[in-house]
């Protein structure tokens, strides 16, 4: 079964009388272990697509199935709880708790989920670890730079144990040392851990480490490729 499985999948905009399709009859579907690119010029419905994958946004028609679970017809209570507890996102501009520490942003997104102080402790200790800054755990978002910020961002996508992460131009803000860095970080832990990545990305070094690039124009899928 696909982690993700969108079928015929519209957004549609009323603009000056006008419908403009911002995704237009897309259909894919994306299977454990994945490392996949969205790429395409600006406008061209990739951001639109991930939000609507992840619940953030509402499609205008199609149905997306997230591990068997029909999603476009949830509530937003609904959309809310099964986000918290079964999507990872990574943001280009972080969205980090600029007043709470690296840990704390992480603790944070367990402690929606109702799991014990004891328990969040040792898992966002153990998360920092594994993007490589334990050393960062109490320190504040303004006192890191933007790579140690982005890595606080992929642990606490991961803090949910999440059935994939959906990377919205995560490396749009980082410096060429940063970027391979943070690379290098999710192949590890796709490779390793059988995490699945879904970026929406125009970065050629995203796309270059891509397993599957998926190119959209004016909404609708125009390749879809294997690298390998």
């Amino acid at each position: 079964m696909p982690v993700i499985d969108a079928r015929d999948v519209y957004k549609t905009y009323e603009g000056s009388g006008v419908p403009v399709h911002a995704v237009n009859g897309i259909s894919f579907a994306v299977e454990k272990g994945e490392f996949t690119a969205v790429i395409g010029p600006s406008g061209c419905g990739k951001t639109t697509l991930l939000n609507m994958v992840g619940g953030l946004d509402s499609i205008t028609k199609g149905e997306i199935y997230i591990g068997g679970t029909q999603i476009d017809s949830m509530s937003e209570a609904e959309l809310t709880d099964f986000r918290l507890k079964r999507i990872g996102f990574v943001f280009q501009a972080y969205n980090l708790i600029p007043v709470l520490t690296a840990k704390e942003n992480i603790e944070f997104i367990m402690e929606l989920q109702g799991i014990p102080a004891d328990e969040r402790a040792v898992r966002s200790r153990e998360l920092l670890a594994e993007v490589g800054i334990a050393d960062q755990a109490d320190k504040r978002p303004g006192l890191m730079s933007g790579g140690q910020q982005q890595r606080v961002a992929v642990a606490r996508a991961l803090a949910s144990k999440p059935e994939f992460v959906l990377a919205d131009e995560p490396t749009a803000n980082l410096d060429s040392h940063a970027t391979s860095d943070l690379l290098d970080l999710m192949a590890e832990m796709n490779a390793n851990s059988g995490v699945t990545f879904v970026f929406a990305t125009h970065d050629q070094r995203v796309i270059d480490r891509a397993r599957r690039v998926i190119a959209l124009d004016d909404g609708k899928i125009v390749s879809d490729t294997n690298a390998g």
